[in-house]
């Protein structure tokens, strides 16, 4: 107990100093998953979308492939977008290996068929009546999955915390394709490894409790918003 109180001391008091370093490697977190989970949305979206009203052949084996996803190992996410940026892969000559970039990729892959899934799972709950009237109305394609996300923006919701909840504790890929470089690549969770490692414990607290508050916040901003609209 003594050394968990020393972390919640630490953790105060790197926040109360202004840290930079500490300051550095939150907003870093908070930027690399954001973007990361930003684009998962992009794409993630329309193609849960197109698998949820399309029917063609081979959807299943698509379907599968975005469920094996969803519990897709990080570490193996880390290792083949390593093996296809390292110097010798297929990749390689574009140099984003222990780069943000690199970091951004392997998150986007670990969140990208959450999105996707969680999109799909939403979509196909629809009442098909809903559908058909908006097809008897002449609605576009556009307008017709505007509409049918606005229908389904509670779970969408909580798509967008699933996916930034994977990415922003995820250390296993970041780890292996960012290096962990100070400065650099270095986020919260690999923080915390490194000051683990050091024997550091009450600084690996301190940044373990500023990654849980920093995702606490921003999972309770996304569910206040989620909850305000199902009120209405």
């Amino acid at each position: 107990m003594e050394l968990i109180w020393e972390g919640v001391t630490e953790a105060i008091s790197l926040l109360l100093q202004g840290d930079p370093e500490v300051v550095g490697i939150a907003i870093l977190s908070l930027e690399l998953s954001g973007l990361a989970t930003l684009v998962a949305l992009l794409l993630g979206v329309p193609l849960g979308a197109f698998l949820a009203f399309r029917v063609f052949r081979g959807r299943g084996f698509f379907v599968s492939l975005v469920n094996t996803g969803m519990g897709l190992p990080p570490v193996v996410v880390g290792l083949f977008v390593s093996i296809t940026f390292w110097r010798s892969g297929p990749l390689g000559f574009l140099e984003l290996l222990y780069t943000p970039g690199a970091i951004v990729l392997a998150q986007f892959v670990i969140a990208f068929p959450v999105v996707t899934g969680l999109t799909m799972a939403a979509l196909q709950q629809i009442d098909p009546k809903l559908i058909l009237q908006l097809k008897g109305l002449g609605a576009s394609r556009l307008q017709l999955l505007s509409v049918l996300l606005w229908e389904t923006r509670l779970p969408m919701l909580a798509a967008v915390i699933a996916g930034f909840g994977a990415v922003i504790s995820e250390v296993g890929a970041v780890m292996m394709v960012g290096g962990n470089i100070l400065g650099h690549t270095r986020v919260l969770t690999t923080a915390t490894v490194l000051e683990t490692r050091k024997g550091n414990f009450e600084v690996a607290i301190a940044l373990s409790l500023i990654l849980l508050g920093l995702t606490f916040l921003i999972t309770w901003l996304l569910t206040h918003f989620q909850q305000r609209s199902a009120a209405k």
